[in-house]
């Protein structure tokens, strides 16, 4: 080897070296991840062999029949019941029902309907669905769906919808009876896509207060939603109530924009984070309709998750005022991922955060029944009933933007608490307000006064409607002579009649104006809204948000001093980590 041969060995010798070292350790590194994943899928067969070797111990061998697909899904139940109560497994018979509903669509016919005397009553038909385009009318009486006689078999509400649900454009032959000629007529429909509103009502309450009810967040929440604010806007709507009880949530991305109609300046609506999820920040990004009017959101113990996220931020930016009672305290967030057998996991991936900072989910600590026995526990309390500050919630503090102190861990709590109205409430009236009795009295009524039903609107309606009396009479003629002597205990009391009268009345509204009718009846006694009503009108709006005393300047200074402690607080609490 000559001298420049041995110089050229002695530059590439150490970099040879080091690439076969890199190369090594690249390999080693694979080769570790690469048993370590095999380890774990060994490890997996093996507990599902373990599971599949009881099943079929338990088939071949125990002392009576048993289903082996209950015994799957038990043991799926087990898995999950050490996890939180929201992380749930959805059999396969169940998971298309429930698509459907977070969707806002299904497939069907476009009939709304009632069982009366046995008989499926038609009691509204959706404006250009498909029994609508094959000629079906209010008042039409099911007779048969294809092969399938369902009058006089007392068949169920279930079963009914199995039969006219199926797939888009698929033809169901229906055996209909006239109303008026009494004359049968088969009506071929081909089924089509029919929305499951969720917005339930838009009325105005008085000439410059709308009022939107949202059962849900779906699918097609926000678009609807965004129609009925504009058709309040378009009527003079100059403050709004948006009442989220008994709404038990739904799609955040729904909740955040409809907050976003009421937010301004890209400020923060609500973040997510969990141990396997970055975090995420949902921020107000386009123009909102309703910016600046004056906003009042209706909570109750069954407004949940997506409910709490456009309440809580309301509150945390005092963008208006929270009435109502204690929100369900629901702050987690699943996502539904699909399983082999056709069913589904919905499992929680994160926590959501109130732009203050705040998470809401209440302790499920003492295990789920507990946790569901929760509005019980508000009731024996007293907390829904009159002693709100009986409930203790967090004991870190954190405060909205005017420097409001609000507090976390169990719920959004009202700016302005509305008890629970148990003489209106009770188990007793409510049982008689739905019962087979007066669901008939009310359909009586109405397809006997049918063509007098010509009010212009919802308003018309109340001023020249009085058949209530009338209603009472036949709903009393058609209560068993054993069960009299209960309800007319029930009914001496001037505040149950009232109540009861007043139902009778919104059904019939119901039936000509749908939903907003149902309302416009029921809301003219409806607590919240009176006391809603009441803030709007006496300064407590302004007095409570400390509009009138902070100034835009400063309150920006607030805004933005609320965001960075944010930041830290974040960086410090142990409930971040899962």
């Amino acid at each position: 080897m000559n001298r420049n041969d041995s110089e050229r060995h002695a530059v590439w010798a150490p970099l040879f070296f080091s690439l076969v070292m890199v190369v090594g350790m690249v390999l080693g590194f694979n080769l570790r991840d690469s048993l370590r994943n095999k380890r774990d899928v060994i490890t997996v067969l093996q507990r599902n062999d373990r599971l599949e070797e009881i099943i079929d111990l338990v088939n071949e061998k125990y002392v009576d029949t048993v289903s082996g697909n209950a015994m799957y899904q038990n043991a799926v139940g087990g898995i999950l019941r050490n996890l939180d109560p929201h992380t749930i497994y959805i059999p396969p018979d169940d998971v298309e029902g429930e698509n459907d509903d977070l969707e806002g669509t299904f497939s069907g016919i476009g009939v709304e309907f009632a069982i009366v005397r046995d008989t499926i009553q038609v009691t509204a038909v959706i404006e250009g669905g498909p029994a609508s385009n094959a000629g079906v009318i209010v008042g039409a009486q099911m007779i048969r769906v294809g092969d399938s006689l369902v009058a006089g078999r007392h068949i169920t509400t279930d079963q009914i919808v199995h039969l006219l649900r199926g797939k888009q454009k698929t033809r169901v032959l229906v055996t209909f009876r006239d109303p008026v000629r009494a004359e049968l007529q088969q009506v071929p429909i081909t089924r089509g896509v029919i929305a499951i509103n969720s917005v339930e009502a838009n009325i105005m309450l008085d000439r410059t207060t709308g009022y939107i009810k949202i059962n849900k967040f779906g699918g097609k929440t926000t678009s609807e939603f965004k129609k009925a604010l504009k058709a309040l806007l378009d009527q003079g709507a100059q403050q709004m109530v948006v009442d989220l009880r008994d709404n038990p949530g739904g799609y955040l991305e729904a909740a955040t924009s409809i907050a976003d109609e009421f937010l301004n300046d890209k400020k923060l609506i609500v973040y997510t984070r969990g141990l396997h999820s970055a975090r995420t920040d949902y921020r107000a990004g386009e123009p909102g309709k309703f910016e600046t009017g004056r906003l009042v959101i209706l909570i109750d113990e069954r407004s949940a998750s997506a409910s709490e996220i456009l309440a809580g931020a309301v509150q945390d930016w005092d963008r208006g005022l929270i009435v109502g009672r204690r929100s369900f305290g629901k702050g987690l967030v699943q996502e539904q991922y699909a399983l082999a057998d056709g069913g589904g996991l919905r499992l929680t991936i994160a926590k959501y955060y109130t732009p203050s900072g705040r998470c809401i989910q209440r302790s499920f600590a003492n295990g789920r029944s507990a946790y569901q026995e929760d509005f019980e526990n508000r009731y024996r309390s007293g907390e829904l009933t009159g002693k709100p500050d009986e409930f203790k919630s967090d004991t870190l503090p954190f405060y909205t933007a005017s420097k409001r102190v609000v507090f976390g861990g169990g719920g959004i709590k009202p700016d302005i608490y509305v008890p629970y109205d148990t003489t209106k409430t009770s188990a007793a009236l409510s049982a008689l307000v739905y019962s087979q009795e007066t669901k008939t009295a009310t359909w009586d009524y109405f397809m006997q006064h049918r063509r007098e039903m010509n009010f212009k609107n919802t308003d018309d309606f109340q001023q020249r409607f009085h058949g209530e009396e009338a209603m009472f009479r036949q709903f009393v003629r058609l209560i068993k002579p054993k069960d009299q002597p209960s309800v007319w205990k029930l009914l001496r009391s001037r505040e149950h009649m009232g109540y009861f009268k007043t139902q009778l009345k919104a059904q019939i509204a119901r039936l000509i104006f749908h939903d907003n009718g149902y309302y416009a009846v029921m809301l003219t006694e409806d607590e919240m809204v009176r006391k809603s009503l009441e803030v709007l009108k006496n300064g407590t709006y302004e007095s409570l948000l400390k509009e009138s005393v902070v100034a835009p300047k400063k309150k920006a200074a607030l805004e933005a001093s609320l965001l960075q402690k944010d930041q830290k607080r974040r960086h410090k609490r142990s409930d971040d980590r899962w």
